[in-house]
């Protein structure tokens, strides 16, 4: 992202509302709300986070970190520092991955699009790291832009 809270590479940004969309991980011992609009929705093809999901990429809504409630679960809530700049946080008891932040995106707190428990009108936007992909997924992707974000910002994977 170039600017906080901008689409990436120039996508429209995502229009759903300023209602909140609840979340939560699949043992339900760690349940939030989010603000919207969402900033930018996104797939990731990064390295760190492809390993941190066990999947070929995973979905990110980028939200306002100031929007963001923790409504149950912070004393399950476990925290994983995966780069100098960047933390992951997951519930420690079921292990599902539900959100990023770092330093590189002040102000932002990224969420699994699937811990989401409605998802609609939150379409991707853009791939980012698409150059980091993995080959075993044949998939194109649609017709969303394709790009590598560290040419976009500066900043590091997810």
């Amino acid at each position: 992202m170039s600017d906080v809270g901008a689409a990436p590479s120039g996508a429209p940004p995502v229009t759903t509302g300023g209602a909140a969309r609840s979340g939560g991980c699949l043992c339900g011992a760690v349940r939030f709300r989010v603000g919207m609009p969402a900033l930018w929705v996104a797939h990731c093809h990064c390295s760190m986070c492809r390993r941190a999901q066990g999947a070929a990429f995973v979905t990110w809504v980028g939200t306002a970190a100031d929007r963001f409630v923790l409504e149950s679960g912070a004393q399950v809530l476990q925290c994983f520092q995966s780069s100098p700049p960047a933390k992951r946080s997951f519930c420690g008891r079921c292990g599902s991955p539900l959100f990023f932040e770092s330093v590189s995106w002040p102000g932002e707190l990224h969420v699994t699009l699937a811990s989401l428990d409605d998802a609609g009108g939150l379409e991707p936007q853009v791939h980012a790291y698409w150059s980091s992909r993995v080959p075993w997924c044949e998939w194109q992707g649609r017709d969303l832009a394709k790009v590598d974000l560290m040419m976009l910002t500066g900043a590091g994977p997810h």
